[in-house]
């Protein structure tokens, strides 16, 4: 089903990049498509959070587990919603002089045949537009 890795380069300390992803209630601020999100559950190593998604005439929620190792990496997965099954993680690699490399990964499977139809039709897109947002977001805190 669809899946994406990549990684990247960027200039912002791994702890900044890291806040950034786990701060999950920010992200309908920025990300496109995520429509809501709100952590029920937050430890000193993971969150849970319920997130709501919208595209095209599709709304879904769904909850998440995020376990986290600070500064280092972040996984994410699922434990209720729309999905078959959704792994993704970020990896942050300090490179020096201010840099950190990000090695970003999500799999996932809608149970719904027609949501996974509409949604694999248009994925790499969404994913670039997903990462772009979050650049943006880096850049707009941080740059």
């Amino acid at each position: 089903m669809p899946t994406h890795a990549e990684k990247r380069v960027l200039p912002y300390s791994r702890e900044q990049l890291f806040e950034l992803v786990l701060d999950v209630e920010k992200y309908p601020e920025f990300l496109p498509w995520c429509l809501g999100c709100r952590v029920r559950k937050s430890t000193e190593t993971h969150v849970v959070a319920d997130t709501i998604i919208g595209f095209k005439v599709f709304r879904e929620s769904f909850t998440s587990r995020i376990t986290h190792d600070r500064p280092n990496r972040i996984d994410v997965s699922y434990e209720n919603g729309p999905f078959k099954y959704l792994n993704n993680h970020w990896i942050f690699n300090d490179l020096g002089d201010g840099k950190t490399e990000i090695d970003f990964y999500v799999d996932f499977e809608f149970r719904s045949r027609m949501l996974q139809a509409a949604i694999g039709a248009v994925f790499n897109e969404a994913v670039r537009r997903m990462i772009a947002a979050f650049e943006g977001r880096a850049n707009d805190l941080y740059g």
